[in-house]
């Protein structure tokens, strides 16, 4: 988990130069992000959404999603 938080927080840094705070009073992002673990328990980025995928497959979710 330290990794991935590790990976996310870089991410996050990477681009918050472009990010305006103003601009985002009262709004909110849901990020997707895919990570791979290795046999050697490496932590590997895929990739990440700023659009993921929110499928209700679970009671929780179709209460949160609509």
């Amino acid at each position: 988990m330290d990794d991935i938080k590790f990976v996310v927080t870089k991410t996050i840094d990477s681009v918050k130069r472009k990010l305006d705070p103003n601009k985002r009073t009262g709004s909110f992002e849901i990020l997707g992000y895919d990570f791979m673990v290795d046999n050697d328990l490496t932590v590997w980025l895929i990739e990440v959404n700023t659009n993921p995928c929110l499928d209700e497959s679970s009671s929780i979710l179709k209460a949160i999603l609509p």
